[in-house]
């Protein structure tokens, strides 16, 4: 895969929209950035927040990549969505050489507790149990895959229990971190690059995410103006959230400035509108007002 394609899978799926998410979890949980019973100031509890949705993005990537990677090595990719005894699930991996077919579980690294590993364990055998009676037991060639073998936590209790999967199921089953599993499958090349590719790519991006939505306002204002109007009127009626922590991300109120004109200019006839643009001009763009009150 081309650095380029790699990148772009990358930052479009952490970064794209995460200015958006952001003010939509300040909107409908403003308690878990404000308060005293926090060992965190908002500015702080921001950062941690975004920092947290980029480790879940980067799992969600990696899914993503290795799809596309298996198409370039010339799997087919099949749909990984399935309904086994009226319950839904969705596979990681599921893609065959129409030889075999091959259901990976895949995680970026093996670091569960006791009752989480638990709970994947039984995951997985009840997807292997439903693509078997799918599949066939001879087709199927099944995978625990955790990404980073600098985490392995639970591998001997993983070990022993997809060792009793392969029995009783009668299929291929294996356990594997890292470069293990593209050795399974006879392609070591794709570690290596994907490792060459994500060390290149780290270099690129900054050591801590932005919170100032107007270092780039007409940017931000383009990614949060299609919120919801109803959580829009949330975030601006609540008045801790107002003065603890929108003056945080909209320091010089530039992407404010902007969201109040699209607000009045707005096509529709909606009052609501107008509403939330009053209370941004009141709070934060009227300057008699806000000399007033500081």
């Amino acid at each position: 895969m081309k650095y380029e394609k790699f990148r772009d899978i990358l930052n479009q799926i952490i970064f794209e929209n995460t200015k958006s998410d952001l003010i939509e979890k300040i909107a409908k949980y403003p308690n878990r950035y404000i308060g005293l019973f926090r060992p965190t100031k908002p500015k702080a509890k921001i950062l941690q927040n975004i920092l947290q949705s980029n480790e879940i993005r980067f799992g969600d990537c990696l899914e993503i990549i290795f799809k596309k990677y298996f198409e370039e090595l010339g799997y087919k990719n099949l749909p990984k969505n399935l309904t086994y005894k009226n319950e839904a699930y969705d596979i990681d991996q599921l893609f065959t050489d129409d030889i075999y077919v091959y259901f990976v579980e895949q995680k970026v690294r093996d670091d569960h507790d006791s009752t989480k590993k638990k709970g994947q364990q039984i995951n997985f055998e009840t997807k292997v149990e439903a693509l078997a009676s799918i599949y066939g037991e001879k087709k199927l060639r099944c995978f625990v895959y955790f990404i980073d073998d600098s985490f392995i936590k639970n591998k001997t209790f993983y070990q022993k229990e997809i060792e009793v999967i392969d029995k009783k199921y009668m299929i291929s089953a294996k356990l594997c971190y890292g470069k293990e599993f593209w050795d399974s499958i006879n392609h070591p090349n794709v570690w290596d690059e994907t490792i060459e590719h994500l060390k290149r790519w780290r270099n690129e991006i900054p050591d801590f995410p932005s919170v100032n939505f107007d270092e780039n306002p007409v940017s931000s204002f383009e990614e949060i103006k299609d919120i919801k109007i109803s959580v829009m009127r949330k975030l601006f009626d609540n008045d801790d959230v107002c003065k603890e922590i929108l003056p945080i991300i909209f320091p010089e109120n530039k992407t404010l400035r902007l969201l109040a004109d699209f607000y009045k200019n707005h096509e529709s006839e909606m009052s609501i509108y107008l509403y939330v643009h009053e209370k941004i001009e009141k709070r934060f763009l009227n300057d008699i007002y806000h000399l007033r009150n500081n």
